[in-house]
């Protein structure tokens, strides 16, 4: 049984993108792509809305072989390069020899959840998030994230794209709460699936 890992980076007053979605004023450090590495080398699919997808697709594909990242940035792009990505969308169009057009399923928001739960019944690594929110948010309310991993940065926005949007009580249970080595961040590491049995 796979597990569907969320990963956030979320300010100290819980906002995980600025007003009108701007992800530019999170609190990114070094700390965060190593332990976004860390992620994706135990994942066999990455689950993304389709925000966060063509984002990824603009920035990643040309890092493995750009000598003006670091290290772990270019690892992290030969991972993406190969990992099967599954895009919640009900209006992104896959062109046929786009980039990672031959590793992506587009699947109705409709079918998330069903679709995810397949996922996690066969074999492979992590399914892993990342941001999403309005992905994910309805996946941990249904019961079906197995962990939630939130980067706690030093930084209060006031107002933006809240970590949960629908205003209701999710319980977690507390498995990890540690700051990232080199880094300004406080990883905070969740069991969601205690939403199953309640």
């Amino acid at each position: 049984m796979r597990q569907l890992v969320v990963t956030v980076i979320a300010t100290l007053d819980g906002f995980v993108a600025g007003p009108g979605g701007d992800v530019m004023v999170m609190p990114f450090d070094e700390g965060f792509n190593d332990y976004a590495g860390e992620r994706i080398r135990a994942a066999g699919t990455l689950l993304a809305g389709r925000t966060t997808y063509e984002d990824f697709r603009s920035y990643w594909p040309g890092v493995a072989d750009d000598p003006s990242h670091d290290a772990v940035e270019r690892d992290i792009s030969r991972v993406h390069n190969t990992l099967e990505k599954v895009v919640v969308s009900d209006s992104l169009v896959i062109e046929p020899g786009s980039t990672w057009a031959d590793i992506t399923r587009v699947v109705p928001r409709a079918d998330a959840a069903d679709t995810v739960q397949e996922l996690k019944a066969g074999d492979g690594g992590e399914i892993l998030v990342f941001g999403s929110v309005t992905t994910w948010n309805p996946l941990l309310l249904a019961g079906i994230v197995d962990e939630l991993h939130v980067l706690v940065g030093p930084a209060l926005l006031g107002s933006g794209v809240p970590l949960l949007a629908e205003p209701t009580r999710v319980p977690l249970r507390l498995l990890e709460a540690r700051r990232v080595e080199d880094s300004s961040l406080v990883l905070h590491r969740y069991d969601a699936r205690g939403l199953r049995s309640g």
